[in-house]
């Protein structure tokens, strides 16, 4: 969930670009028989090198259906303002963005009812109760740091306000970034509330580098050395570590308390009118079946949404491992939804951002 930059990606087709109508493929929007699917979608799900898990995902769905998947990517927040200006002329068929964005793209009346199958199988926390969204992979938020520039993770928050972190330090944008949005998130919670975490978080500038429109940008800065420590999610950052040998994942905790972390799942909806709807529900159909769910760890690094799926995969083990020990709570989705422009109003104020 999570970046302002806006990337068009031809996943399986080899088409380039989502014009304003979509017909660079051929054919025609307007047809609702096309073989073709579009998804708007946060980044991360995607491989660097064509080897994540929406790869695998979209080209056993197009081998299986003859359905020929469009993908659009960008920030969470950058996706659902995308759908809004579209929302006259509809362009997506399945709209997957992180928490509170899905939320939000629900309560902007983006996103039609569905229960894709298998759905009955994830938690009740992870999808909504009138099947206007399902998480598809599980994710935890996290941070990261340079394993070889730092003999050991930093343990706390206080620990980044040190100078050595002087100019070594970016977290994405809240607000626009998913990830970004997550680090006031996880502040309030960590330090007791709104003001204080403010508080924390205007120490903190000194040593940042400023705000990033993406997140996923931060891991190569941080494999480099060029920054000591980042935000950003299990998931991405674990697939990123195959390629970047001294990326680290790390939890912060408040001085004298234990690391923490929550749930921040790729959650996906069914866009309200859309242009391949039958598409759009096949597709999420597919993502929830449990082949695709068995590779979520496998190929994805992240975590199955299903409860029935019992992934026992070297990434799966390696990924308990990680988690060993964490504190995870779970964010008021209602309240952070309803008060998002307050938090980062808030953090706009306490940065200078």
């Amino acid at each position: 969930m999570r970046k302002n930059h806006l990337k068009p990606i031809a996943a399986v087709t080899g088409c380039l670009a989502l014009a304003a109508t979509l017909s660079a493929c051929g054919g025609s929007s307007a047809a609702s028989d096309e073989k073709v699917v579009t998804v708007y979608s946060a980044d991360g799900l995607k491989g660097e090198n064509g080897d994540g898990w929406y790869d695998k995902v979209f080209k056993d769905f197009e081998k299986k259906t003859g359905i020929k998947v469009k993908y659009v990517e960008g920030g969470s927040g950058e996706m659902v303002q995308r759908a809004v200006r579209e929302k006259s002329n509809t362009q997506a068929d399945v709209l997957v963005t992180l928490p509170p964005f899905i939320q939000q793209a629900d309560s902007k009346g983006l996103l039609a009812a569905y229960a894709p199958v298998g759905s009955d199988q994830v938690d009740g926390p992870d999808k909504a109760s009138d099947s206007k969204w399902t998480s598809v992979v599980n994710n935890y938020f996290g941070f990261i740091y340079n394993k070889k520039e730092l003999k050991s993770a930093p343990t706390t928050w206080e620990e980044l306000l040190d100078g050595k972190f002087k100019n070594k330090i970016q977290y994405s944008t809240p607000g626009v970034a998913g990830d970004g949005t997550a680090v006031l998130i996880k502040a309030m919670h960590d330090f007791g509330g709104k003001e204080p975490a403010m508080a924390y978080l205007k120490k903190l500038q000194a040593n940042n580098v400023g705000p990033s429109a993406s997140t996923g940008k931060l891991a190569p800065k941080v494999d480099k050395g060029e920054l000591l420590a980042a935000n950003g999610d299990v998931q991405m950052n674990y697939a990123q570590s195959k390629d970047m040998p001294n990326l680290g994942i790390w939890f912060p905790a408040k001085e004298g308390g234990k690391p923490t972390t929550f749930a921040l799942p790729y959650a996906a909806g069914l866009v309200d009118k859309a242009p391949h709807s039958a598409n759009g529900k096949k597709l999420l159909d597919f993502m929830l079946s449990e082949q695709a769910q068995k590779d979520v760890s496998a190929v994805g690094g992240g975590f199955s949404a299903r409860k029935d799926v019992e992934a026992t995969d070297a990434n799966a083990l390696a990924l308990a491992k990680l988690m060993d020990g964490v504190e995870v709570f779970e964010p008021d989705w209602s309240d952070i939804g309803t008060n998002l422009d307050t938090y980062v109003g808030a953090w706009k104020s306490a940065t200078g951002s």
